[in-house]
């Protein structure tokens, strides 16, 4: 129990330096050393990260470092679109969601690596643009039951055009109000299954990576942007193929 608790601590960690990560390494560590089933562990991260989250973007909020332009059209359909990925989770096996979050992973990690366009004059995006980039990532994070960070972060520098650092922190926001979303439609499915959600395990973990964030958020000011997103892309890929490595068997054999 004390290598579970020293990750709830990292997942902090990590959602405060890089606005993602969480989920990633709340799944694993619910399922491979606390002992949960898929499904719950899915539920159950969600609520965990969201108040992460939450908790990581205030101080982001203070210091003026949220873009709340993308928050509304980025966040709102965002929050639609994990409603009705959760939705859809109920058909879906919880290896094969597993699976799926892996790749994207890889994907963004990949996206992330390229070197950054460089313009004189960058556009924003249209508002219409970034409701249809938000209604789909937030489809796509319900389907596999995370915040979506390690998806919104890119979307954000990639296409919103945003600079790492405020990426984060309006990643931070929106992955609190994706995940609330997708949790509140996870109490419904749950009972269904036969799961109940364990609120001990959800608090503790999320008191401890609320003090986790708030040392990361402080840390990822002194970091360099490049250094970040590099860090961040190479982080993306690790946990990628391991959480592949550890599924692709069960589902070939399922």
């Amino acid at each position: 129990m004390f290598l579970a608790l020293t990750g709830a601590v990292l997942i902090g960690l990590a959602l405060g330096m890089l606005g993602s990560g969480g989920s990633i390494l709340t799944v694993p560590i619910l399922v491979y050393l606390v002992g949960e089933p898929d499904k719950l562990a899915i539920a159950e991260s969600l609520a965990i990260v969201g108040l992460i989250a939450l908790a990581g973007a205030i101080p982001y909020a203070r210091k003026g470092l949220v873009d709340w332009r993308n928050v509304v059209w980025f966040g709102l359909p965002g929050m639609a679109g994990t409603y009705l990925g959760a939705y859809l989770s109920k058909w879906v096996p919880g290896v094969w969601q597993l699976g799926l979050f892996a790749l994207v992973m890889l994907l963004a990690a990949y996206m992330m690596f390229r070197p950054p366009r460089l313009e004189a004059n960058p556009q924003k995006r249209a508002p219409l643009k970034i409701l249809l980039d938000g209604l789909v990532v937030g489809a796509l994070t319900g389907l596999v039951g995370v915040g979506g960070g390690f998806l919104i972060v890119p979307a954000l520098v990639l296409l919103g055009g945003l600079p790492m650092h405020l990426a984060v922190g309006t990643s931070l926001l929106i992955v609190a109000m994706k995940s609330a979303s997708g949790f509140y439609k996870y109490l419904h499915l749950l009972p269904e299954q036969g799961y109940t959600i364990h609120w001990d395990i959800v608090l503790l973990f999320s008191a401890l990576g609320i003090l986790g964030s708030l040392f990361g958020g402080r840390l990822a000011a002194s970091i360099p942007q490049l250094t970040l997103r590099r860090g961040f892309a190479g982080f993306l890929v690790a946990m990628g193929v391991f959480i592949l490595w550890q599924n692709l068997p069960k589902a070939l054999h399922g």
